[in-house]
Parts: structure tokens; C-alpha cells; sequence
């Protein structure tokens, strides 16, 4: 089981737990605003931007080549910046912060 903290763009903290299924995912079936996952995981609209927090970086690791391009798209990239749709949740991830990018 993995908890995870989301702060959303309004500065309120969501804090849920999964054990399997991606970072997005959970996000979209609790209503996190600012995660919609238009493209329905598949890496094609940034729609589930999100900051993973610096001291968390090594849990959630570097987006791949495909992910990096599909950020070059979106205005609040930064070096923390990840797709959640590419993020796996797994007990590694347990305790990790994410800032809702847009």
C-alpha cells in the first residue's frame, strides 16, 4: 500500500492510498482538480502534470524519452515535473508528496 499526498493548486492536501494502478488513476477516481487524464494514461496530453517533491524524486525516478517530450508542451514544467499516468504505484512511493501542476 502506498500513501500518497497530493496539494493541489488551491493549497488543499489530499492524502490517498492505493496499491496498484498508476499515480493518475488514483488521482481521476478520487477528483483531485488539476489531474483529468484526458488521454486515459497512454503519455498524449499532460493532462496529469504534476511536481513531485524534491526529497521524493528518487522514489518516483525521471520521466523516460516519451514522457519528456510530451512535457516539453506544458508551461509549468520544472525538474520535478512527471506525468502521473507514467508513475506505477507501488510500496515504494508509500509517503510521497505531488504538486497538481495546473
Amino acid at each position: 500500500m502506498a500513501n500518497i499526498t497530493f496539494i493541489t493548486q488551491a493549497g488543499k492536501s489530499l492524502k490517498l492510498a492505493a496499491d496498484s494502478g498508476s499515480v493518475m488513476e488514483l488521482a481521476v477516481n478520487n477528483n483531485v482538480p488539476g489531474i483529468d487524464g484526458d488521454c486515459g494514461g497512454v503519455c498524449s496530453c499532460a493532462t496529469c502534470h504534476v511536481h513531485v517533491a524534491p526529497e521524493d524524486w528518487e522514489k518516483t525516478g525521471a520521466p523516460g524519452d516519451l514522457e519528456k517530450d510530451m512535457l516539453e508542451f506544458d508551461d509549468n514544467v520544472n525538474e520535478f515535473s512527471r506525468l502521473s499516468c507514467q508513475i506505477s504505484i507501488t510500496e515504494a512511493l508509500d509517503g510521497i508528496t505531488l504538486k497538481v501542476a495546473n
